[in-house]
């Protein structure tokens, strides 16, 4: 029953999370560029935003409900739930926002779907919410998000190429995401062992550091970038963290069956296929005039 009632708030938080999405998008683009050199004053022109103070208010919603869901279930049944809602995406922005979505974006919005899902319920069953954590497997994952999620906001400063810059600022928030949630479920056993002194912990400041840091690279990302692609990356980054984080952090169990196994390396290799996919193919000058 517990089980089933995570499974619940992460669906309801997965609607919720793309309805923020398509509002922040909106807001994003109808605001001043993001300036990293005057966070408080991009922060300020950002919620200046009608649209995205609404998707915001949305976003935290979601977020209650994230929580909640992984209070109460195993980190690697709640991030393919989640991974789910991906399918509504291209479905929420035409009809919110008029975004025509090319069969490039619905191919890949639908292996990343598949991918993610097929990775949850290839998992094998665990019970209980799973939330004591490895020290060194913790501190190790975490840290390699973080590198990996500094490379990719640092972008065309180390050679990648400027036009997918917004893609993988997306890419770079779901990360960051990924680093918060997997802090966030750290911090639930904490609690749930020590009571309201678990919130002392190094791993808030964690949580506070990641998100401020998914925030100001998400907004970026979408004022950069096409709202389907940068909105598909960000969830299908931050579900990836949270499945490999619950394996190897939380200890969630891998597959005991080699074909199940094999299953699994398909499905990333799906969601890896699909990320390859999103962002629309960029022609030469020459074909452009």
């Amino acid at each position: 029953m517990t089980l089933l009632i995570g499974i619940l708030l992460a669906l309801a938080c997965a609607l919720a999370t793309n309805v923020g999405f398509l509002y922040k998008h909106r807001g994003a683009c109808a605001a001043p560029a993001v300036d990293i050199r005057r966070p408080f004053w991009t922060a300020r022109s950002l919620y200046s935003s009608r649209w995205f103070a609404v998707g915001m208010l949305v976003a935290t919603v979601a977020w209650v409900f994230h929580v909640a869901a992984m209070a109460v279930a195993p980190l690697s049944v709640v991030q393919p739930v989640l991974a789910g809602g991906v399918v509504l995406l291209a479905v929420m922005a035409e009809q919110m926002l008029g975004v025509r979505v090319g069969r490039r974006q619905w191919l890949g919005l639908g292996l990343t779907a598949a991918g993610l899902m097929l990775l949850g319920l290839t998992l094998p069953a665990t019970h209980g919410a799973q939330s004591r954590f490895s020290l060194p497997g913790m501190i190790a994952f975490e840290s390699g998000l973080i590198v990996v999620g500094a490379l990719l906001i640092m972008g065309p400063r180390i050679g990648a190429p400027a036009v997918h810059h917004g893609f993988m600022l997306g890419a770079a928030a779901g990360i960051m995401f990924g680093v918060s949630d997997v802090a966030i479920k750290a911090i639930t056993g904490l609690v749930g062992s020590a009571g309201i002194t678990g919130l002392i912990s190094p791993w808030t400041l964690v949580i506070l550091a990641a998100s401020v840091t998914a925030f100001y690279a998400s907004a970026k990302g979408l004022q950069d970038g096409d709202a389907v692609p940068v909105i598909a990356i960000t969830g299908t980054a931050a579900s990836v963290a949270g499945i490999v984080g619950g394996i190897i952090v939380f200890g969630d169990p891998m597959p005991g069956n080699p074909v199940v196994l094999v299953v699994q390396c398909l499905a990333f290799a799906a969601v890896l296929v699909a990320a390859w996919l999103m962002p629309a193919p960029v022609r030469a000058p020459g074909a452009l005039a």
